[in-house]
């Protein structure tokens, strides 16, 4: 049923986009894909589907018939950041890593759609701002989601425990580090940085983010392949929304296009997916099997044989 809302909601924004049709097209259409895409995270996370969209759409209207500038700013950053929310809720485990790329893309692409659906509600912004506020909401989100399907805290473990607590650090330290950079930098080190991306948009049409290459991809894919042997991979997918909450903004900020925007993901991705890969093998040699024959290949076989951990398929409830 969400997934024909989405359809319809996605028809509204493309008539505004192309000017086919009245703009209210587009904010209407963005009211529809937000409500669609609540009501799929209700859905998946086992809450309360109907109630929660019924709501979004409500608020939604209450938005497009107010016309104010700071409701509709609000309204772009809840659908931008439920966006990023369901695009890590929406992948599924898996045990070979080519299949955690595909999880990786198809969670930019969820994204990337409900980026597209706040554009619809016209905001007036500051790129950084909104940015920063669609990850702390996205990242508030999905601890509530990720508390329950994680078992709670105490599902963690000690490693586990370790693990994300190092990562928040990280994640953190590293975004008042570019903020401070951004703000207070010397001269010369901005020049050299903007000067470098002006380099990579002319030769290779963009560059990779440091938050989707560092922290966003090799958590969504390590947290994805955890998940096929311990729920607490979930955990790990938290921060996940480091990569699809700045898909969730891309369409708002002005000047970066199109084919910027994508490349400059792709680029991340494969960054990413080469630290995933050594984090990875590093799980493996400390907590896999050590059975099932001699050598890297059967103990990889062995692994992958004993990854039998079932969920629910991606549009179907996790609780």
């Amino acid at each position: 049923m969400w997934l024909v809302a989405l359809a319809v909601g996605l028809v509204g924004l493309a008539v505004s986009a192309f000017d086919l049709g009245p703009q209210i097209f587009g904010a209407l259409g963005a009211v529809v894909v937000g409500t669609a895409y609540t009501f799929a995270l209700a859905h998946r996370t086992g809450g309360r589907p109907l109630i929660f969209g019924s709501l979004a759409g409500v608020a939604g209207l209450v938005v497009v018939l107010v016309d104010n500038e700071a409701l509709r700013t609000g309204a772009a950053v809840l659908v931008a950041s439920v966006a990023a929310v369901l695009a890590v809720m929406a992948t599924v485990p898996s045990r070979r890593f080519p299949k955690t790329i595909r999880e990786a893309f198809i969670a930019v692409g969820i994204a990337a759609l409900g980026s597209f659906a706040a554009l619809g509600f016209e905001p007036v912004v500051m790129v950084s701002r909104f940015e920063y506020a669609t990850l702390a909401c996205s990242l508030a989100i999905a601890f509530f989601a990720v508390y329950r399907l994680g078992a709670g805290l105490h599902g963690l473990g000690r490693r586990g425990a370790i693990v994300v607590g190092i990562g928040g650090l990280m994640l953190a330290l590293t975004l008042i580090y570019a903020e401070m950079l951004r703000r207070y930098g010397s001269t010369g080190l901005i020049d050299s940085i903007d000067e470098m991306q002006r380099w990579c948009r002319l030769h290779i049409g963009g560059y990779p983010h440091p938050i989707q290459a560092l922290f966003g991809v090799p958590a969504l894919v390590w947290g994805t392949h955890m998940r096929s042997r311990r729920r607490q991979g979930w955990w790990v997918c938290l921060f996940g929304v480091a990569l699809t909450a700045p898909v969730a903004s891309t369409f708002l900020n002005p000047d970066v296009g199109l084919a910027e925007a994508g490349l400059s993901v792709v680029y991340s991705i494969l960054v990413g997916l080469v630290i995933a890969f050594v984090i990875i093998r590093i799980d493996l040699a400390l907590t896999g099997s050590t059975a099932g024959g001699s050598g890297r290949r059967a103990a990889r076989e062995a692994d992958e044989a004993s990854a039998v951990r079932p969920e629910p398929g991606r549009t179907h409830a996790l609780l």
